[in-house]
């Protein structure tokens, strides 16, 4: 069984970042092999993009107006297509371009890692003579390739849209499906990034499109990637797609740390432990998704697999050291991992106003928090300094809680309202606020459940304005706060880099950390979740049921089976890991002492 694809020339990607952040990063880092993954849920950012980019790459531009039919989908069809046509145009370029010269085709070599036998070769190209020379340099341009221009879809984003006059349009008019037909029908060879967990109708969507099947030679045009939180996840939601012939060529495994966004916190299952999993089963795991997949394609009479498909398992969240890189790779298994949050800081690989840069060049531990601030009740990374943050807060204050909401991507509420509209929208905030004065409760717990209702925050516009700003353009309906939403491995981050300095760092060929003291990846991660349910149970402890109360415990208890495998994960280092043991240790007595807290809890519920 052959599990892994074809390695890329690069170990790590870019993975999505916000609506915007990463938008257009495939035509800043494609053009030197590195992978990297493009929101396609804003359409109307899209539109906008796609026209400052025609205009600065000198390519006509036609609008498609939300009036036109599948106007969404033929926006993420269109400006896909464009971003390739760049690409293609770089990469042939620069298989043209002259070694002797200070030129891409030179940085592309720069910048790969050095223990590839491509980096080698180059290596070797420069040292050689004549006749060498001219057979090493064939060899060379032969092996330039494009980064994959990869996109993501939040399955949980899946509103169901309506026409003016209200009418409800059929399902695939939905956001989630209208942007994967975008997807399937633009002419990219890439992958699509499903996040967020298992979506049935935009799964079985996916049937509808050739590019997802196998060709007649057994490739699939276009790959399908899972983001999942641990094994369970990925074989459940795996064999769902196997079963209807759709093949998953990657599971994407993100901690909890994570690069960003929202953080899906599992409930206590460390980073550690799921690796070791994945690596441990990850035959079991092909085995039983090619035996479902293969069943499927005979049955629906499709073209089979003409040699057996291959499975990526790649990481991403917290990773911010070479020494971590290497070793989640070789330890176990991993084909790439993905450096998020700090490509925020790398204006040539992402889009991040001057304003918003400069603050976080400069910022502390204290100023990235999980906050409640997405409508979709999920924890969500923040930035305190944010503009949107600042607004968000002054809006509190003035009497004016919530925001206009006009894009309505995220409108999934309708406890007021027959129509599904946004709870960080100023209609809803509004509503809520009135209930919670009349319920009758103190002035105490009212406060505690308003502040909850106006920590939400508009994200469709916040998440996008960044792009925006950078790129000249003023926002729509002025709607110019920044939301930014960088995961807490960037504290450790501080300054503004090149894109050369960005990935040196990640392998090895420099160090950009700041002075801050920073544990382990692993222990940083059980140190937010420790730090995450902690929180969350001094908020309910006063009034727990059994449901939650075996909540905590399964919790604490996946906390402890964690610290047991770094401890001896750790043991196997030098002493040079005494920070991370101390800190173990420290946070497991923390765990047991919590623990005890709630057996006397449940003791008292029981009587």
């Amino acid at each position: 069984m052959n599990s892994t694809m074809q390695s890329s020339v690069h170990t790590f990607h870019i993975p999505v970042m916000g609506l915007g952040y990463t938008i257009d990063t495939p035509i800043k880092v494609a053009k030197y092999g590195i992978n990297s993954v493009v929101s396609i849920i804003e359409d109307h950012l899209i539109e906008q993009m796609r026209e400052i980019i025609s205009r600065n790459h000198d390519i006509p531009y036609e609008k498609i107006s939300t009036k036109d039919h599948d106007s969404r989908a033929r926006r993420i069809t269109v400006y896909l297509n464009l971003l390739n046509v760049i690409v293609q145009k770089q990469i042939h370029k620069i298989k043209k371009e002259d070694f002797q010269k200070d030129l891409d085709i030179n940085t592309y070599f720069d910048l790969l890692p050095e223990d590839t036998s491509v980096k080698k070769l180059y290596i070797e190209f420069k040292s050689s003579q004549n006749n060498d020379k001219i057979n090493i340099e064939k060899k060379l341009r032969e092996y330039i390739t494009a980064g994959t221009i990869d996109v993501n879809i939040m399955t949980k984003l899946d509103k169901i849209n309506h026409t003016k006059s209200g009418e409800e349009l059929p399902f695939e008019f939905s956001d989630a499906l209208s942007a994967l037909r975008g997807y399937a029908n633009s002419d990219l060879s890439s992958s699509i990034v499903f996040s967020a967990g298992l979506n049935p109708r935009l799964f079985a969507y996916c049937t509808n499109f050739k590019d997802f099947y196998p060709d007649e030679s057994g490739d699939i045009k276009k790959k399908i990637i899972l983001k999942v939180s641990d094994y369970r996840s990925a074989l459940i939601q795996g064999k769902y797609l196997a079963k209807k012939g759709l093949w998953v060529s990657e599971f994407r495994i993100e901690s909890g740390i994570n690069c960003g966004g929202h953080a899906f916190i599992s409930n206590g299952m460390l980073m550690g432990p799921i690796l070791e999993e994945f690596k441990n089963k990850k035959e079991e795991l092909f085995n039983e998704l090619h035996k479902e997949c293969l069943n499927a394609l005979i049955l629906s009479k499709k073209q089979i697999f003409t040699t057996n498909p291959t499975i990526k398992i790649t990481a991403q969240g917290g990773i911010g050291t070479f020494e971590e890189h290497q070793f989640i790779i070789k330890n176990y298994g991993i084909d790439s991992i993905g450096w998020g949050s700090p490509f925020l800081m790398v204006p040539e690989a992402t889009n991040v106003d001057k304003e918003t840069l400069s603050k976080l060049s400069r910022a502390k531990p204290t100023d990235y928090f999980v906050s409640n601030a997405s409508p979709l009740g999920v924890p969500f990374n923040n930035f305190k300094e944010s503009s949107s943050e600042k607004q968000r807060k002054q809006r509190v204050a003035k009497n004016k809680p919530g925001s206009p909401c006009y894009k309505k991507f995220l409108s999934n509420n309708t406890e007021f309202t027959e129509t599904a509209i946004c709870t960080a929208s100023r209609q809803y905030q509004h509503l809520k606020i009135n209930q919670i004065r009349n319920n009758g409760l103190s002035e105490e717990i009212n406060k505690i459940e308003i502040d909850f209702i106006t920590e939400k925050d508009c994200l469709c516009a916040g998440l996008g304005a960044s792009t925006l700003l950078v790129n000249h353009e003023k926002p729509t309906n002025n709607l110019s706060a920044v939301t930014i939403c960088p995961g807490p491995n960037l504290a450790y981050f501080s300054g503004i880099f090149t894109l050369r300095q960005m990935i040196n760092h990640i392998y090895g060929r420099t160090h950009l950390l700041n002075k801050i003291k920073r544990p382990h990846v692993f222990v940083n991660e059980l140190k937010l979740y420790f730090s995450y349910i902690k929180s969350d149970f001094e908020k309910t402890k006063e009034n727990l049921n059994n449901k939650r109360l075996n909540y905590f415990k399964q919790f604490l208890d996946n906390i402890l089976v964690g610290i047991d495998y770094y401890e001896n994960f750790f043991n196997q280092f030098s002493s040079a890991n005494e920070i991370n043991n101390n800190i173990l240790g420290s946070v497991k007595s923390s765990v047991e002492k919590m623990q005890q807290e709630i057996h006397k809890l449940s003791l008292s519920t029981s009587e």
